[in-house]
Order: structure tokens, then sequence, then C-alpha cells
């Protein structure tokens, strides 16, 4: 189990970050800048706090527990003038200031940037939200959902025989809070060496977009979208999760030719090299159902273990399908440290991921843990001198 060090300093320890968001975008943007030294302060609403303290299981906040690390708490009723004196203050001492209120929301209680960089000319504003500070959904409640839906990424997942699916985690706002921590760095080097702070735009469209904008080029070219494939990919094959004789799943791609021409040693039919049907990229992808019968029969026909040692022995590009529960004592998970046990006051220990990335010469640490409701309040009053 891993202690918390509230001594530990990382690259970012000279930077204060205000973080005036809520649920998850803001929460992963601001956990990767506390996780690499910044003091992070989130200011909460006196009472309740972050909506995310209210994603339980068990009774307990596992998703603040996790993504609320390395931050302080500072509980605040910004309709007073007294709340709102304090925040001014605080926002002069920092350099990142982190918010996803509709747009309009700063504005509306006096914040708006100009008056922002008027206290700090060299402040960092990232304003988180759906659909942008622009545009004509500018308006609209952006929740990741609604994102993942309208992005064009449900339309491409799942299985052609199902409704478009989407994905079992809050995948719109985690790619968004990782573009937003690069967004916020690339605009603090700006601050640092111009003394010109700006607005960080992020809204949780354009981030998962980006990962499925090709998609765009390919109607261009052939006037079709990318229909629901499930496991299968629409532009190289062999590729899919292959059931095995024990109930296991494999997974196997063969997206590089060689791999292919491997495959097909591998399972016994090296005479499908010359099949016009497999010989190259192209044709698989088209045949890629009556390859994937070929394969999967191979596959079906032996143990989890067996089909690994038998495809890892010739080179091929296969693995297990895990869940969560197979990766908690894992030997790559616990031998790379991948999931570590920080220490917790109501679980004792909580299993959670390690520093991504991981810097060699100025790694990140683990200071303190998720903050209660207010913790830090006075500790940062007395900071500031009030």
């Amino acid at each position: 189990m891993i202690r918390f060090d509230p001594h530990l300093e990382g690259p970012l320890t000279d930077v204060r970050v205000v973080d005036m968001s809520r649920l998850v975008a803001g929460n992963m943007l601001t956990a990767y800048l506390g996780d690499f030294g910044a003091d992070v302060i989130k200011i909460e609403r006196a009472g309740d706090g972050d909506d995310l303290r209210r994603w339980r299981e068990s009774g307990q906040a596992i998703y603040w527990k996790v993504y609320g690390r390395n931050k302080r708490s500072m509980a605040l009723d910004l309709k007073s003038d007294q709340g709102m004196a304090a925040l001014k203050k605080l926002i002069q001492s920092a350099q990142i200031l982190v918010e996803n209120f509709v747009p309009g929301g700063l504005e509306k209680m006096g914040l708006a940037p100009d008056v922002l960089h008027a206290l700090n000319p060299a402040l960092v504003i990232v304003r988180i939200s759906g659909w942008g500070q622009t545009g004509p959904y500018r308006h609209k409640p952006g929740f990741g959902t609604l994102v993942e839906a309208m992005s064009g990424f449900a339309y491409m997942n799942g299985f052609p025989d199902n409704p478009p699916a989407l994905p079992p985690l809050a995948l719109a706002d985690m790619i968004a809070g990782v573009y937003g921590a690069a967004g916020v760095l690339t605009a603090l080097r700006v601050a640092e060496r111009k003394g010109l702070g700006q607005v960080v735009d992020l809204s949780l469209f354009e981030p998962i977009f980006s990962v499925i904008s090709s998609e765009a080029a390919k109607i261009r070219l052939t006037g079709e979208p990318t229909l629901r494939a499930g496991n299968q990919s629409t532009h190289t094959a062999p590729r899919n999760v292959y059931a095995c004789s024990d109930g296991g799943f494999v997974a196997l791609s063969g997206s590089m030719q060689s791999m292919a021409m491997r495959i097909f040693d591998t399972i016994g039919r090296p005479e499908l090299k010359d099949d016009p049907r497999f010989s190259t990229n192209d044709a698989r992808v088209v045949h890629r159902e009556a390859l994937d019968q070929l394969i999967g029969d191979f596959i079906a026909a032996r143990s989890t273990a067996d089909n690994l040692a038998l495809f890892e022995a010739a080179h091929v590009t296969v693995g297990p399908v895990y869940s969560m529960a197979d990766l908690m004592e894992h030997p790559y998970t616990r031998g790379r440290e991948a999931l570590v046990d920080l220490e917790d006051a109501d679980m004792g220990s909580v299993p959670m991921h390690n520093i991504v990335p991981r810097l060699s010469e100025s790694p990140g640490g683990f200071r303190r843990p998720a903050p209660s409701l207010g913790q830090h309040t006075r500790e940062i009053l007395d900071e500031l001198g009030m």
C-alpha cells in the first residue's frame, strides 16, 4: 500500500489551479495536473460539493476518491460578498482556472474572462462545455451521453444487428480531460514566456470527434458511412474477439500483411495465403465474415490457454479478454505498477491507476487523498491572509 506524502514535489509544484468544475472532464483534467504536483484547489458548494461525490458504490464515493486525489477542497458560498472576495483573491494567486458552467455562467457571476484577466493577466482560463463557447449549440446542455451519441461515435459502435451502443463509461469526458490537460500546459507555456493569459475553449464534442474524424474523409471519398461491425474492423482483417472452448475469449489482429500470413500458417491453412479472397488486406476486409469463420472454428476447438500459447509461440498478435477483476492481481498490472493501492481512511486502501504518463526525471506522485468537502477552507484562507 502506498502512503500519501504531502512533501512530494513535481514538475508543476509552483502551479496553482482553481478548479470550479463539477463531475468528470474537469476532474480528470485537474487530477492530471495534481498528479504532477500542481496545487489544485476545488471550489465547492457548501453543503453538497462536487456532484462526483454522489457517484457511489456500496456507500463509498469511489469515483471521487480516484479523481479527487491530490486536491484540496474549499467550500465557498459564491453568492455572498465574502465568498466572492475569497475567490477573487485566490484567483490572483493562481496560474490556471478551470470551470464547466453553461457558456455565459462565468459572466453571470461577474467573472467574465476580461474581469479575470484584470485580476491576473497571465491566468489560463479553461472553459469546459458540451458544445463549446461559440456556435449554434453553445447554450444546449452538453452531458457526455449526448455528445457520444451526436459525435458519430455511437453510430459506429456496436453490432450490426443491434442498436447503436453508448460506451459504458464517461468516454467523452475522459478524452476531453486529457485534451484539456494538453491545452492547459500549452497555454501555460505562453503565459510563462510572454506573461499572456488566454481562454482554453474545450468542448466535450470535439475531442471525441477528433478520434473518429477520418470518417469524414472516407464519406467524402466513398459516399458511405462506416456501419457497425461489432469487434471487426472495416479497414483491416482479420481482427475480432473469438470464443475459446472453455468459455474464455481471445482478441486477435492481423493488421499487417506479414501478420495475416503468419496467422494462416498457425491455424494450419497456409493455402489461404494464395486464396484471392484472403491474399491482400482489401480482399480480406471484403471477405472478413468467411475469414472469421475459419479462424473462429480453429480457436473454438481449443482452450484459452492453449490458444494463447500457440499464437504467442508463432509471434501472432493475440491477447486474452480480461475484466478488471482479472487485472487487479495480474502479473502485468502489478509488475508494471499500473494499478496501485493508496491508503484510505474509509476503506483501508483504494486501488486506482498510477501516474500517467511516466516521466524519468520529474515523475508525479501521491501527496494527498481526495479531500472531504471543505476540508482545506480555513487552511487556504489563512494562506490568503483572510
